[in-house]
């Protein structure tokens, strides 16, 4: 395999708890986010979540309100 290859088949996640990147995934499930392709879009994944929630959120309340 090449290193392109390699590093196409390369996993980020971020773990909630430390609040870093792993390359790969190193470990236990309950505090990671992931996998993403990207160093930096596994950094940005706290962001991403809460972004996501508070769309939800709003649809939430529209939908409650009719």
């Amino acid at each position: 395999m090449s290193e392109e290859n390699a590093a196409a088949m390369t996993q980020y996640w971020y773990n909630t708890a430390t609040g870093e990147v792993e390359e790969g995934h190193r470990s236990g499930w309950t505090h990671l986010m992931g996998p993403y392709a990207t160093r930096e879009e596994a950094q940005a994944a706290l962001d991403k979540a809460r972004a996501r929630s508070e769309a939800w959120d709003a649809d939430d309340d529209r939908w409650r309100r009719g």
